[in-house]
């Protein structure tokens, strides 16, 4: 098995659900983060507040400036800042094409803090739509230009990876959930609209989702950094698919049983996904990481969260 040690590490895209939960995790290993935000981030501030994490304000454009910024040489980069991934910004093609150039000007940078490994943030939004289990190898068709842009990303940045010398690992992220996730997303949605009486439209609910809890996602990305294969390509999910509806029943049964759900209200998009499911045995074997948070558990303290964090 592959090991790095790991001792300081940047995390970009720090303030969202994996970042936050990653932060945690770093440093509760006894890692300094430095946590890499835009200027201006009114999320900044939620961040952990630890003498070992530092917040560095910074746009993504900016990251040929970062190593300029940080006292000490870093072990670890992890890249999961990323602009317009929802809604029609998934199809603005110069935002996802800037997304690109500002993951490979992260390799850059982490090439030049000294880094020995680089961990992206793809998506199985690079797959298209696939009705087996996702692996390593399963054949790429994204149909949008968010897919497009992270499976370019993902090779332009292991190619920069190899000519500066640095190990890259690439997991392909399904769908994460939990506290400080964006309230657009169809779970933060539904809960806040739950916790104000009303009723969530949604789709009739039968296509099969694996969720991932972000605390697990952190520990997988933590594992990947110190154990993963250079050049691996790792879907990250629970590696369990349930019907979608089964689990907006169990969010709505966590708040209020007797409150609707408006399951068959949203007709399903021409390119909707019906199958998504991740493969773990790739990240098993050489990271030893194995999903611990039942969804019941993990969207308790997600509601728990939500109803804190409304005013």
């Amino acid at each position: 098995m592959v090991q790095r040690k790991i001792c300081t590490a940047v995390v970009t895209g720090p303030t969202g659900t994996i970042g936050h939960a990653l932060c945690r995790r770093l440093l509760a290993e006894g890692c300094t983060v430095y946590a890499v935000t835009h200027p201006g981030s009114k999320r900044a501030d939620t961040l952990p507040r630890d003498e070992h994490l530092h917040v560095i304000f910074c746009d993504a454009a900016d990251y040929a400036a970062l190593p300029e910024q940080l006292a000490e040489p870093v072990d670890a980069f992890f890249h999961l800042a990323w602009a317009h991934t929802i809604g029609a910004g998934r199809n603005d093609m110069p935002a996802q094409i800037a997304n690109i150039a500002c993951t490979v000007a992260a390799v850059r940078a982490a090439a030049q803090m000294g880094c020995c490994v680089f961990v992206g943030a793809g998506s199985q939004a690079e797959y298209g739509r696939v009705e087996g289990l996702l692996r390593p190898d399963t054949p790429t068709r994204p149909e949008n230009g968010y897919g497009m842009a992270k499976l370019c990303a993902g090779q332009m940045s292991r190619l920069e990876c190899e000519r500066l010398g640095l190990d890259h690992v690439w997991p392909r992220v399904l769908s994460v959930y939990g506290p400080y996730d964006g309230p657009s997303t169809m779970i933060s949605s539904a809960i806040r609209t739950l916790l104000a009486g009303g009723c969530p439209a949604l789709t009739e609910g039968i296509q099969q989702w694996d969720y991932l809890y972000a605390d697990d996602a952190a520990e997988a990305f933590w594992r990947m950094a110190v154990h993963g294969c250079s050049g691996a390509v790792y879907p990250l999910g629970s590696g369990q698919a349930l019907p979608l509806r089964r689990y907006m029943e169990e969010l709505r049964d966590a708040i209020d049983p007797a409150l609707p759900l408006g399951l068959g209200q949203i007709p399903y998009g021409p390119r909707q996904v019906m199958h998504l499911q991740a493969d773990l045995s790739a990240l098993r074997q050489d990271t030893g990481f194995e999903p611990r948070t039942a969804f019941a558990d993990g969207i308790r303290k997600t509601i728990e969260w939500i109803r804190k964090e409304q005013p």
